[in-house]
């Protein structure tokens, strides 16, 4: 479980095809507590080191990616070279500082619309149909691993919704959500408590 708090930026330095696809990932953490079998969501896709190493400030995990996980996630952030949100497992104790996540990508959406709004960021999501019962004004959603208030929803004609996100200048800063541009893809998890939610309204119906 994780809470949608990024604690560090890592950017993809190898990428190698096996069976699986094997990504090595280089960030600032101490790899000390970083235990082999420890999950990490990067960029909000759960994914389980299978090795590590270097030093304090410059450590380097590697990750193996299947099919499954591939096909449901944005391809763009697996090349080498691409820059993404960490945050370790949740541990008993820590603080909730965003909201339950779980590191399952539910769709990948598209960057619709980036444009100022005061100091802050205003980002346009495009999510398709089937997340379209699970998102709220208000609400939580988790994009890239951020967790994030959703400020506005649209219903579009053909069944898909468009949400709007406010980013202020800190949290464009310690993740991606600065870098992102119209059309870019990006990883969505629904609230753990939306789909619940959803899933006992429809048992009642």
């Amino acid at each position: 479980m994780f809470t949608g708090i990024v604690t560090a930026i890592g950017t993809v330095t190898q990428r190698e095809e096996r069976g699986d696809l094997r990504l090595t990932i280089a960030c600032d953490w101490d790899p000390e507590p970083v235990a082999i079998g420890a999950s990490i969501a990067c960029s909000g896709c759960c994914l389980t080191v299978v090795d590590k190493g270097g030093s304090a400030g410059d450590m380097w995990f590697a990750v193996d990616l299947s099919a499954e996980t591939l096909s449901r996630t944005a391809q763009g952030d697996w090349q080498v070279g691409e820059r993404l949100n960490l945050e370790p497992a949740l541990k008993l104790g820590d603080e909730l500082g965003g909201h339950i996540v779980t590191g399952h990508v539910d769709a990948v959406g598209r960057v619709a619309g980036v444009r100022s709004e005061g100091d802050s960021t205003r980002l346009d999501i495009l999510a398709p149909a089937e997340l379209a019962p699970f998102i709220a004004e208000k609400g939580s959603i988790t994009v890239d691993g951020v967790s994030l208030t959703v400020n506005s929803v649209a219903d579009q004609p053909a069944g898909d919704v468009a949400f709007g996100l406010n980013i202020i200048p800190h949290t464009a800063e310690v993740t991606t959500l600065g870098d992102l541009t119209e059309e870019d893809a990006v990883n969505l998890e629904i609230d753990t408590m939306a789909r619940y939610l959803q899933r006992m309204q429809a048992l009642r119906g």
